[in-house]
């Protein structure tokens, strides 16, 4: 604690105390103001610029009324130092309130101008006290372009009260400001004038509440309607998202010669992987995957675009070259310059073959005795040419075999050096799931791959099929 002057009497301490108290209260409850709106901001875990511009305006003003009180000069032993933090103080408290008025969208095109033009001023001035010390000038050309930019606002804000009357929330958030920042210029104005001609006058802070008020009424409304309308958007990809997995299909009907296992996983709410079963009985299985570029909504609108394309080739689901060209001349013109990939297996238990097309998506992978090999058959990426044709890679089928269809958020998961995980960590991944059941092995694959990237950075999508003899039949 430091020591008082002691040719100071306790008279004296006190009249200084009464004479700085209101402003002590105000400076203390602007700060506070200021640090429960930088808490709220982080609470919200949103660095929302009105709420930190509204909060820095609020702290800094409320610390240049406690730097600047008598007392405190009092308490503390005055230094250079000292002395010019105050004036750096007065110099930059109202860069963050030209900020927060164009974080809020209350400056129209000139008052930006002014803005930068204030805020690039008050930043030399305060470098130059900061380098050099306190200088008169320096409080000159503060009152100066202080006075020139009130002014200024307050034409600009005059004029958009004649011409705005829209009655939106903007012109009433217009409105709002227009008064408390009328009020606060008058006072402001008062004490840059009487500074500018050497008078005393600290009637400021009192327009200061009034303009604080509004500004956080103007920050709070915007703030709420952010809220509300994020709210909304969330709800609307809930539903979005329930609509999106009700084109995906249920579980794959129970079948004496095929066993199949999906799992979806997407990086948002919506996502653009798809999979769906085209036929699916005792005899016949018809496994397509489909990955649509990009992500969130305009991607799951276009994978439910792949889904109606899809359904409308069921005639061709023993012919995956045809398929897939009958599914990229539904999807051409249609897809706003998003392309698909995409992988189609059609297996037949009674003429035991398997047949495999896809278009510029992942090979699919087959386990049989223990060893894995890669299946390839790849054309022209859907949606994107008119003109791609597709053909056939035909396989002899074999009791035991396992295959597996994937989207390449599976290949390309990285982890935090960056690495992918690769297609060989996944062959690896394939063989060790070889006595597991297939809904187990897709699960060991995801878990594998969650435990491998620390984020998710793509949808992540597997399709299991174990093909299996059929009983004999008496």
């Amino acid at each position: 604690m430091y020591a008082l002057d002691p040719q100071l009497t306790a008279s004296e301490v006190l009249r200084v105390f009464h004479q700085d108290e209101p402003y002590l209260f105000l400076g203390a409850a602007f700060t506070t103001t200021g640090i429960l709106a930088a808490a709220f901001s982080v609470l919200r875990r949103k660095l929302d610029p009105l709420l930190i511009y509204f909060a820095l305006f609020a702290i800094l003003y409320g610390q240049r009324l406690w730097i600047e009180a008598g007392l405190l000069n009092l308490l503390v032993p005055q230094s250079e130092v000292f002395h010019r933090l105050r004036e750096v103080i007065s110099f930059i408290v109202p860069i963050p309130g030209f900020l927060f008025f164009e974080a809020a969208g209350l400056l129209p095109r000139g008052g930006r101008v002014v803005g930068y033009f204030l805020g690039a001023i008050l930043g030399l001035l305060a470098i130059l006290t900061l380098a050099l010390g306190s200088s008169h000038v320096y409080h000159q050309i503060n009152n100066i372009v202080v006075i020139g930019a009130l002014l200024t606002l307050t034409a600009q804000h005059v004029f958009a009260a004649v011409t705005s009357k829209d009655g939106t929330s903007h012109t009433r958030d217009f409105a709002v400001v227009r008064r408390g920042l009328l009020i606060f210029i008058a006072f402001a104005l008062w004490d840059n004038i009487a500074g500018a001609f050497n008078h005393s006058s600290k009637v400021e802070p009192y327009g200061f509440v009034i303009f604080l008020g509004a500004l956080g009424y103007v920050a709070a409304r915007q703030t709420l309607e952010r809220d509300q309308q994020l709210g909304a958007i969330q709800k609307e990809l809930e539903v979005a998202r329930r609509i999106q997995l009700s084109i995906l299909p249920g579980d794959f009907p129970s079948s004496l010669n095929f066993s199949v296992a999906a799992r979806y996983v997407p990086m948002t709410s919506v996502a653009g992987d798809f999979y769906d079963f085209v036929v699916a009985n005792d005899t016949q299985a018809g496994l397509l995957i489909a990955d649509v570029s990009g992500h969130g909504v305009p991607a799951a609108l276009i994978a439910s675009m792949v889904k109606l394309a899809a359904t409308s080739q069921r005639t061709e689901a023993s012919d995956p070259a045809s398929l897939l060209a009958g599914m990229n001349g539904a999807l051409c013109g249609n897809t706003q310059s998003q392309f698909v990939t995409a992988a189609y297996v059609y297996l037949d238990s009674e003429a035991g073959e398997l047949r495999y097309s896809a278009a510029g998506h992942p090979p699919m992978l087959l386990l049989r005795g223990g060893q894995v090999s890669e299946i390839t058959e790849n054309g022209l990426i859907l949606a994107a040419f008119d003109f791609a044709t597709f053909t056939n890679a035909a396989q002899p089928l074999q009791p035991g075999d396992r295959l597996l269809l994937y989207t390449d958020g599976i290949v390309e998961a990285a982890n935090v050096a960056g690495d992918f995980f690769g297609t060989e960590a996944l062959i690896d991944v394939l063989k060790k799931s070889v006595h597991l059941a297939p809904s187990d092995a897709a699960d060991h694959v995801i878990q594998m791959i969650q435990k491998w990237s620390r984020t998710q950075d793509d949808d992540w999508t597997v399709l299991i099929c174990d093909y299996k003899s059929a009983p004999a039949r008496i």
